[in-house]
């Protein structure tokens, strides 16, 4: 009896372990109490009710990703491609997600491959490409709506590949390097043509700059020629006035010695031999000059005479 009752205690505290749940961070636990929803455990210790109650669905709360393998599509210009999409969704409701659908992968997968072909037929091919922005919105507006009973917030919605046919990629390369070519001409000529205005910019400043240059140099040449002007003319009128300072030093050193009449008759006659040496076909002789030649040759005969009586 002591060993049925130990064994029973044995089992009852087994029985007590195994029922207490431990929830961890960022994950919740659904209860189902004799086949219905009960509660949902959050993070935490817990403890379940032996044979009455069970764990239904262990929920993750992190944000997941899903990619979902391409899916065909058929744009509004009837081009077949293949597109693939990522889904970035979080749970926010436990029980609708339990209990909302039976399998919400695929149900997410569906809903997003039926949006993509809605969102893609009214497209045409060129805009399907160029317009991911606009479709990545529009698809997680539609799948946060619909995803909305099953507890499920489908935060982005990521086109990953879009795939056209082999002969659109043959024609949209070409299209590309025929664009490429084209706006390298374009680059090419405008660089052309903005080297040569650039080369036509430097003539133009360097006829300007020799002009300036030849204007500052004939005006320098005629400074220099006025001022040399001057000093000549400063020169001759120091040199007229030195002329006639000295002339009117010598009348005053004339006027100072008080000459007589026979040293201003040599003078005279002085200036008479130096007029006489000139070029003048006639020579008009003062009286003055006369009386004194006439007294040159009486000096002269006197002088002879005291020569003859010395020999």
């Amino acid at each position: 009896m002591e060993y049925v009752i130990g064994a029973l205690i044995v089992v009852f505290f087994l029985i007590v372990i195994a029922n207490i749940q431990i929830v961890p961070q960022a994950r919740a636990y659904v209860i189902e109490r004799l086949g219905a929803y009960s509660a949902t455990w959050k993070t935490g210790v817990h403890f379940k009710i032996p044979f009455i109650e069970k764990v239904a669905k262990k929920v993750n709360l992190m944000e997941q990703v899903v990619d979902f393998p391409p899916q065909p599509v058929i744009t509004k210009d009837n081009v077949r491609m293949q597109i693939d999409t990522v889904v970035f969704y979080q749970i926010t409701d436990c029980k609708l997600f339990a209990y909302g659908v039976a399998t919400p992968m695929s149900a997410i997968e569906n809903l997003t491959a039926t949006t993509l072909r809605n969102i893609i037929g009214e497209l045409e091919l060129d805009s399907t490409l160029t317009s991911r922005d606009i479709i990545n919105t529009k698809m997680r507006a539609i799948l946060d709506e619909a995803t909305d009973a099953w507890g499920i917030k489908v935060n982005r919605v990521e086109l990953k590949n879009i795939m056209p046919p082999k002969e659109i990629q043959d024609a949209m390369e070409k299209q590309m390097k025929a664009e490429r070519e084209r706006r390298e001409s374009i680059l090419r000529a405008e660089g052309e043509r903005n080297s040569a205005i650039l080369v036509a910019e430097g003539r133009k400043q360097s006829m300007i700059l020799e002009a300036e240059a030849e204007k500052q140099s004939a005006i320098l040449r005629a400074e220099a020629a006025k001022e040399a002007k001057i000093r000549e003319a400063e020169g001759e009128a120091a040199a007229i006035l030195d002329i006639q300072r000295a002339t009117a030093e010598g009348i005053q050193m004339i006027n100072q010695a008080a000459p007589g009449e026979g040293v201003i008759a040599i003078k005279s006659l002085e200036a008479f031999i130096a007029a006489a040496n000139g070029k003048a076909n006639k020579i008009i002789i003062p009286s003055e000059i006369q009386s004194i030649a006439g007294l040159a040759a009486g000096i002269r005969a006197v002088t002879d005479g005291i020569g003859k009586t010395e020999n």
